[in-house]
């Protein structure tokens, strides 16, 4: 898979992100939300999560979106940036108000598990062709959209099919399902979502949600519904995560379509972020032209590191420490387990190694 897009523009960047960011609203001990006494503020938002993991690691990326002329505004687009995001082109609607949600620290997966969204009307769900700055979107190595930005708004959809429109100066076009069903009156939601992913050139999706949503069950029978991106990516969980090529000869295994990778044992601390995480890290590799197993182990150390911390956003690994842990081999990969300050940790060894 090579990257495509406008490489000689003055002002491209590696990756641009497009989407609703918003302020969360941590927990200060677990239980339900009406027992719940305290909150602390944090941020929250697929695409802005993966802008600031990517900047974190080092790259250049620019977070597109639209948020309140409020304080949660100013918040978010002040914390975004501190991450080294180019928050530039971010709009401030003085009519629409920044979006919030509270959640409980339980795990998602679990039924006692709540989330209160208080998004609708929201200054992002406003977003369209005319009120966002299209050319900054399209400056990018890589445009990096979800299946969430889809759902807030008919105009939110209209963009993401003018974005996704195939054309010779478009970037490559990364797009994670994000499959939320809550976020879908419409029935013909998940029809929306497999059309736009079938648009895009690099798709991440669960295997949970392309059988919740499409009624696919396992890798194959997804890459099958999806025959145009070059590379399908579904993640499995504790099962790891697979990519599928397009062209059999970019693959590595024995027959020739499909790339599998492990993921590292992990004391998890919440389940939450792992999925932006793990897209964050296979894009980072993708744009230093790693092979795909190494793509695929770079996701799985991301999700590590946010899912052994509270919060959606976590410090990542170190370049040279996830490049030395990527390259173990398969039964020292195997052996891994990660716990919570594993990245602080090989962090610090990472500056003491480099210090004379």
């Amino acid at each position: 898979m090579t990257l495509t897009g406008p490489c000689n523009a003055p002002d491209v960047v590696d990756v641009v992100a497009l989407g609703e960011s918003m302020v969360t609203f941590l927990p200060s001990r677990p239980g339900r939300l009406a027992d719940v006494p305290s909150f602390e503020r944090g941020i929250g938002g697929a695409e802005s999560n993966v802008a600031c993991v990517l900047a974190a690691a080092g790259h250049s990326v620019r977070w597109v979106g639209a948020v309140g002329a409020d304080g949660f505004g100013d918040h978010l687009v002040e914390e975004i940036g501190s991450y080294g995001v180019d928050v530039a082109s971010v709009r401030r609607d003085p009519a629409r108000p920044t979006g919030i949600y509270f959640r409980t620290a339980g795990d998602r997966a679990t039924g006692a598990h709540e989330v209160a969204y208080y998004r609708a009307g929201s200054a992002a769900s406003a977003m369209s062709t005319d009120t966002v700055d299209l050319a900054a979107v399209r400056a990018a190595r890589v445009l990096h959209l979800s299946g969430i930005t889809a759902a807030l708004s008919g105009s939110c959809l209209d963009l993401l099919w003018e974005l996704t429109e195939p054309g010779p100066r478009r970037p490559l076009v990364s797009f994670d399902v994000n499959h939320r069903p809550g976020l879908w009156p419409d029935p013909d939601g998940c029809r929306v979502l497999l059309d736009l992913a079938r648009r895009a050139d690099l798709v991440f999706v669960g295997s949970d949600e392309a059988l919740d949503a499409w009624g696919l069950n396992g890798p194959s029978a997804v890459r099958d519904a999806l025959p145009e991106p070059e590379l399908v990516v579904v993640k499995m969980g504790p099962g790891g995560a697979v990519a599928l090529d397009k062209d059999p000869r970019d693959a590595q295994d024995a027959d020739g379509t499909a790339t599998l990778a492990r993921a590292p044992r992990v004391d998890v601390v919440a389940a939450v972020g792992a999925g932006d995480a793990f897209a964050a890290g296979f894009l980072s590799a993708t744009l230093r032209a790693l092979p795909v197993r190494d793509r695929l182990r770079h996701g799985h150390l991301m999700a590590a590191a946010a899912l052994t911390v509270p919060g959606d956003l976590a410090t990542p690994p170190g370049r040279e420490h996830a490049d030395r842990l990527v390259a173990l081999d398969d039964a020292a990969w195997g052996r891994l387990r990660l716990g919570p300050g594993w990245t602080e940790r090989t962090q610090r060894a990472d500056e003491e190694v480099r210090t004379p």
